[in-house]
């Protein structure tokens, strides 16, 4: 069978639309398309760690609402595990994005239902957490949640990943020691670190913080530059595959996802950073959120320009 992948965050439905470019402040701009597509961090992360191999379950909650259960068929129909994903009264979770002809975006989500899990909601769940080898946090559900289920994760022995997005400021100190690998992007290692993000140099340099705060290893994702792994010993800047870019949306969650299920499988950190990017770069010629994840068979497929 293969490795079992626990996400623990949220679910969310995109409501996306395409304009020229972004909106200034007080601007409106007349849009091109619109589409509601299945997302959420943490849901596109399990997608991605399905679609890439591993066996996977969801812990999260959706509404009552008509895209809660829309948002849970759509992991269904990845054999995703939801026996942990719970149904509260409300709205489902949305986010509003804006996708520009450059193919940058602009979101704002709501949290709906994702602000209703709880650590009690995973302690009524705790079978599901015993049988995983990788759990995935996020931070698009409430931090106390988040808190609990990376300390339960490393009183349990299992490799934990946090990837702490959306970040406005550095983590509690006390989740540092419960980290195995922590993947922020350029914003979210400057917002954790407290260092500016604007380059290699700079990168290591925020890595460095980040092992010191008590990380076990830190993958700093870099976009089209690639993505830098510390482990507190060395750094390795693994330059991105080069592909052209269509929509951004959900790349970051391709290569947790990615990375989660190679890991997971026994590839090397470096193997699994590589497959995750490899992922990631196909995500990005293709709109969307969920829609854009690529499969196993892609990856494998994959020809460098």
């Amino acid at each position: 069978m293969p490795a079992k992948v626990v996400v623990i965050g949220s679910l969310n439905m995109d409501l996306v639309t395409r304009a020229s470019r972004l909106p200034r402040a007080g601007e409106t701009l007349i849009g091109q398309t619109f589409s509601t597509v299945p997302g959420g961090k943490g849901a596109n992360q399990a997608v991605a760690s399905a679609r890439l191999g591993a066996s996977v379950a969801m812990v999260g909650c959706i509404g009552t609402d008509a895209y809660g259960s829309q948002l849970r068929d759509a992991l269904l129909v990845e054999g995703i595990d939801c026996q942990a994903v719970s149904t509260v009264g409300g709205s489902s979770g949305v986010a509003l994005i804006v996708v520009d002809d450059s193919s940058q975006n602009a979101i704002v989500i709501v949290a709906g239902s994702n602000g209703e899990l709880t650590p009690a909601s995973l302690r009524t769940c705790d079978a599901v957490l015993q049988a995983a080898d990788v759990i995935i946090c996020q931070l698009e559900v409430p931090m106390e949640t988040v808190g609990y289920a990376l300390k339960r994760g490393r009183e349990l022995g299992k490799t934990v990943i946090l990837n702490p997005a959306p970040a406005s400021g550095p983590l509690p100190a006390d989740w540092y020691a419960s980290i195995d690998y922590l993947i922020p992007n350029e914003s979210e290692a400057s917002a954790l670190s407290g260092v500016a993000v604007d380059s290699l140099d700079s990168a290591k340099v925020a890595a460095t913080a980040l092992i010191q705060a008590g990380a076990g290893k830190v993958i700093i994702t870099l976009g089209a530059q690639g993505a830098l792994f510390a482990d507190g010993k060395s750094f390795e800047h693994l330059v991105a595959p080069k592909v052209k870019a269509v929509d951004t949306t959900a790349a970051g969650d391709t290569f947790v996802g990615g990375f989660a299920a190679a890991l997971a499988a026994g590839q090397s950190e470096a193997e699994a950073i590589r497959f995750g990017q490899v992922a990631a770069a196909l995500s990005v010629t293709r709109a969307g959120a969920q829609p854009s994840i690529p499969t196993l068979h892609d990856v494998q497929g994959f020809v460098p320009a």
